[in-house]
């Protein structure tokens, strides 16, 4: 819900209240919610009610799901991350965040730094809503050449592509959407807004005209900048040539799950693994609702990019079943997830919200709300007739979270037949990586449990069913989850066998477990709130026996 009585309510706007009731009847914007309360002015960088330059503090029994492996702020909200960029030798992460509450709004980007992006530090607010622009989602392009202008060839800039959510006052009619830009000399620490803002707006204005993106198209020596109008569907591309001046191109729709707005779409090139230089176009796209785990998600399409229109290939059809679209993560909390610009490596590095837009206002997690997921490497894999792009966790992450210094290793190989084994203190950990072998060849269902209470009541619990031959992450008896009606019990996903064998690599974190399939064909991502005095760990077949081989990193924070 958009008002909650442990917010601020500010008198003047019990009108606009009135209307976002009957919105709200409709749809709940994902990444941009339609407020309830109008931004607080104030056009400086500050850090109110921010704590900044520190990490944020580590999990304790007054602040049992902190997160110690992934990004949050020191308190306040935050959601969709925007404008990544990796430059000299730093990973910035600026994401929609309130500085003034813990709840959704007052939207202005709120900015981390990294070395190995799973230690971040806070910094000042990069850009801070006013009560008549909010700052929206964007991205940040490194204007290398100096194409804007901006900046000077010895000093180029980043160039910041956002959306301007007006209210009173503003460019455009309240409520307008549009896209601006903002640039920094000074490697991300200010930013300064672009005189002939906005840069690119519809005609009518439209008010649901967001999330840029920009690729560069080498072939034709442009900029290509994705955006949406979210509820109608639709895609738009345009392009150009100084990051300020742009033309269309085209729309991309008509394919895919339609249930709910489309949001942060991102258009990227990837080379096929194993494919000899063969390269596909990758549309990236979130959606709310209508998720394949209920709620928020992420899909993809896969084809061909001519510099004006993108065509997906094998793409389903709308009103086709969910499970015929191509998912980033079957669990229920990976959203508004776009590359980091120029990541190291080679190949696209991904970083997501961790939340769900069908109750990510209720967590009850304070005074922080919100958290990033591990970011990502994506890979695009030739399977049958489609291309799917696996995830893994980005190398500069796994580094750090098997960093020697900072963790600790035990491992375990054992049968079990028909029962619960406990794993003893080696598992006991809030955050710790696991690597699991599991042999279900002779049992019906196997599998491990998490966080658990001492007379094992409780806990989170991931299993594996050999007649399906389904990945299972049940969260119901893992904790707190009154909260909201919503809050699936559990999701699941189709992951073959090979050799009677599942093989998992599992993050987990003080309220969050993310697990991927060894190959990263599929991921579930999810949040949960155990108690702060469950910390067992087992593991269980029935149906016969099943082998394990784990390992576990525990990570110190």
């Amino acid at each position: 819900m958009l008002y909650s009585p442990h917010r601020p309510f500010h008198p003047a706007r019990k009108a606009l209240l009135a209307v976002v009731a009957v919105v709200l009847t409709v749809f709940t914007s994902s990444c941009t919610p339609t407020p309830d309360a109008s931004p607080s002015a104030g056009n400086s960088p500050s850090a109110v009610g921010t704590a900044v330059g520190i990490s944020a503090p580590a999990a304790s029994e007054s602040d049992p799901w902190r997160p110690a492996a992934h990004l949050t702020a020191s308190q306040n909200w935050i959601n969709d991350p925007n404008g990544l960029v990796y430059e000299n030798g730093t990973y910035h992460a600026f994401y929609q965040h309130n500085p003034h509450g813990n709840f959704w709004g007052d939207m202005s980007w709120g900015h981390s730094t990294s070395t190995d992006l799973v230690h971040w530090t806070q910094q000042p607010v990069a850009m801070e809503g006013s009560a008549s622009e909010e700052i929206f989602s964007g991205a940040i392009v490194p204007d290398t050449r100096n194409a804007s202008g901006l900046g000077t060839a010895e000093n180029p800039p980043l160039v910041a592509l956002y959306t301007s959510s007006y209210g009173d006052g503003g460019a455009l009619p309240k409520g307008s959407q549009a896209q601006s830009v903002a640039y920094s000399l000074d490697h991300g620490t200010s930013w300064t807004k672009y005189k002939g803002n906005p840069v690119l707006s519809l005609q009518p204005a439209s008010n649901n005209f967001r999330d840029p993106k920009v690729t560069w198209y080498e072939p034709g020596k442009y900029w290509v900048m994705t955006t949406v109008v979210a509820d109608a569907q639709v895609v738009k591309l345009f392009k150009s040539t100084d990051l300020l001046h742009w033309n269309f191109l085209s729309d991309f729709t008509g394919v895919g799950a339609q249930g709910g707005l489309w949001e942060v779409p991102e258009l990227l090139q990837m080379d096929v693994d194993g494919g000899s230089g063969l390269k596909k176009w990758v549309m990236i796209l979130s959606i709310n609702p209508g998720g394949i785990a209920g709620g928020s998600g992420m899909q993809y399409f896969v084809g061909e990019f001519d510099g004006t229109r993108f065509m997906a290939e094998h793409a389903a059809k709308p009103g086709d079943p969910l499970t015929d679209s191509q998912w980033l993560d079957h669990g229920a909390d990976f959203y508004a997830a776009n590359t980091i610009t120029s990541a190291p490596g080679g190949k696209p590095e991904l970083l997501g919200w961790m939340g769900n837009w069908d109750y990510a206002q209720s967590l009850p997690s304070t005074p922080w709300r919100g958290s990033m997921a591990i970011p990502r490497q994506l890979s695009l894999v030739a399977t049958g007739n489609r291309f799917e792009l696996h995830s893994t966790i980005a190398p500069a992450a796994a580094d750090a979270l098997t960093d020697a210094k900072t963790s600790e290793v035990h491992g375990t190989n054992f049968t079990v037949t028909d029962s619960t084994d406990s794993l003893g203190g080696d598992f006991g950990s809030r955050t710790e990586l696991i690597d699991a072998e599991m042999d279900v060849a002779g049992s019906a269902e196997a599998g491990i449990v998490l966080r658990a209470s001492a007379g094992g009541k409780a806990g989170l619990r991931i299993s594996y069913n050999r007649a399906t031959q389904t990945l299972k992450v049940d969260r119901s008896a893992a904790g707190t989850s009154n909260f909201s009606p919503k809050f699936s019990p559990f999701n699941q996903a189709s992951v073959p066998m090979k050799n009677g064998k599942v093989r998992l690599r599992i993050l987990l974190d003080s309220s969050s477990v993310e697990v991927f399939t060894q190959d990263g064909s599929v991921v579930i991502s999810d949040i949960f709130f155990p108690q702060w005095g469950n910390t067992g760990a087992a593991a269980f077949s029935s149906g016969g026996t099943a082998g394990f081989v784990l390992t576990s990193t525990r990570i110190q924070p």
